[in-house]
């Protein structure tokens, strides 16, 4: 019993314990020297993660390599723009009585942001997609951007006179960031799904970015 228990030991003391955590947006050779974020300035770590953050709205921009928003997937950028949209689309709408009223506004956004990804992405696994949930998740809410720069010109439009010839450029500047927020998306689902489900993975996302962009032509109008 006593040359069990001390073979069992000595098994025990050669494996090995050793381990190793990938930094989000760390370097590569100071990964190779077993980066940690425990002794880091923690305005180091924000700078980091913001530079992360920012490299994928940049990927969404121009998005020529599909992979590079799927490596390192988060919900920051998603959580910032939905907040960001929330806050500029709440009180644009007035009630009989001239009194502006923001909630409904801010938790519609929240929801539709939101439970409309979550939705989405649901279908993308039904549908066989090799993409996680939480990239599903990301992509989708990252690529928003487009529509929240939309959001932003026409509410500086909306500083103007109201006349037809400016609905017109608020609707064409939506209907171009949909367009864009679509493909941007597209482009990164569409190596994960089988090659005879796209179509049916493509018309739900088109109706997610469709519903927030008729949120921001109509929320924006008075």
């Amino acid at each position: 019993m006593a040359d069990v228990e001390f073979e069992r030991e000595q098994m025990l003391n050669d494996v090995p314990l050793e381990g190793d955590i990938t930094v989000p947006g760390a370097p590569p050779e100071k990964e190779d020297q077993e980066f940690s974020t425990l002794d880091e300035p923690v305005r180091e770590t924000i700078m980091r993660d913001l530079r992360a953050v920012g490299k994928k709205f940049f990927h969404v921009l121009y998005p020529k390599e599909s992979k590079a928003l799927l490596k390192e997937w988060d919900l920051w950028g998603p959580l910032i723009l939905c907040v960001f949209m929330a806050m500029m689309l709440q009180g644009s709408t007035e009630r009989a009585n001239d009194m502006n009223d923001g909630g409904p506004q801010f938790a519609e956004v929240f929801v539709i942001y939101w439970v409309g990804a979550v939705i989405v992405t649901l279908n993308v696994k039904l549908l066989g997609g090799s993409i996680s949930f939480f990239q599903s998740v990301c992509v989708l809410g990252y690529c928003v951007l487009p529509l929240t720069i939309a959001l932003i010109v026409c509410r500086i439009i909306l500083l103007a006179p109201r006349t037809t010839a400016l609905f017109v450029v608020r609707f064409i500047t939506v209907i171009i960031a949909f367009a864009y927020s679509t493909f941007a998306s597209t482009a990164f689902f569409i190596d994960s799904q089988p090659p005879h489900r796209k179509a049916l993975v493509v018309y739900p996302v088109f109706l997610f970015y469709f519903i927030i962009s008729w949120l921001i032509i109509s929320h924006t109008h008075n």
